[in-house]
């Protein structure tokens, strides 16, 4: 497979890899990129919690609270202009509101807002807005109590992130943890919650980590040990650092609260869509012809 520049680059930009590295990754790997970043990773060349955070679509998540129970949707639209669109907003929030009273994506579809369901008034505002849109992703969450947070918002209740924070007690720091949330993305509430795939996949990079240093397996498996609790404490919120306050990890600050997270949820927009990009001078020129 032929490596290109945009290639390199995006490795770059995604592990912060020197550009010959960067390179020799991509011709290991056969042009894989995760497979690239892992390698890199392995060669101790890449900073292990970099990554693209590229957002690939537009549109917004939208997010509903009623009681113990909230919500949040991403709909997607082609163009940020129809995100900034009233029409645009107008039904994200009623989706928001719909997906209160149902549990998955299909029954949201289904759910009817006013004289039509959700799947028919998309239908009829992508005629009416002359872009394509979808109804991509919706989450739900049920706690004692529910915070909600917007980060980058394009209305009230709706924006580029969406938060829900469930928690016992302590309510008033309910919403600088779902803040930590949208900021830090953790990708699970404790070690417990871990995909076990995500957290064997890092064992096996570490372990190669450790046998480039050439010490013994005796000592690979002590550093093996303290890295995978570094590594859990840094990608699961309870372990985390407060943004609010390095100094405590969220189970402490949330503790000292008197309160106790028991689940969140975040939604970015465009999240794992990957957007087609076009070469300008390129689509110019095909115009001309």
């Amino acid at each position: 497979m032929t490596i290109t520049a945009s290639m390199v680059k995006e490795l770059r930009e995604m592990t912060g890899a020197g550009m010959m590295d960067a390179k020799k990754a991509l011709t290991e790997t056969g042009g894989d990129m995760q497979a690239a970043v892992d390698w890199l990773r392995t060669k101790g060349l890449a900073k292990a919690a970099k990554k693209s955070g590229r957002t690939a679509a537009e549109g917004l998540v939208g997010v509903a609270v009623r009681g113990g129970t909230g919500v949040a949707v991403e709909v997607n639209s082609e163009t940020d202009f129809v995100a900034r669109n009233p029409d645009f907003q107008a039904m994200v929030r009623a989706i928001a509101e719909a997906a209160l009273g149902v549990h998955d994506l299909e029954a949201l579809k289904a759910a009817r807002i006013g004289d039509k369901t959700v799947e028919e008034t998309l239908t009829e505002a992508i005629a009416r807005i002359g872009e394509n849109m979808t109804l991509r992703r919706m989450a739900r969450i049920e706690g004692e109590t529910v915070v909600a947070y917007v980060h980058n918002a394009a209305a009230e209740g709706m924006g580029k992130i969406g938060v829900l924070v469930a928690l016992k007690g302590g309510e008033a720091i309910g919403r600088q943890v779902a803040m930590h949330v949208a900021a830090a993305s953790p990708a699970a509430l404790s070690a417990a919650d871990l995909d076990p795939a995500v957290v064997e996949k890092e064992r096996q990079i570490q372990i190669e980590i450790a046998r480039e240093s050439g010490k013994p397996e005796a000592v690979i498996e002590k550093m093996i040990e303290g890295r995978m609790k570094k590594f859990a404490a840094e990608v699961t919120l309870l372990g985390q650092a407060f943004v609010v306050n390095p100094d405590l990890t969220v189970a402490e600050a949330a503790r000292q609260a008197g309160a106790e997270i028991t689940g969140f949820v975040r939604l970015a927009v465009g999240e794992g869509i990957e957007k087609k990009q076009e070469d300008f001078a390129a689509e110019v020129a095909k115009l001309a012809t």
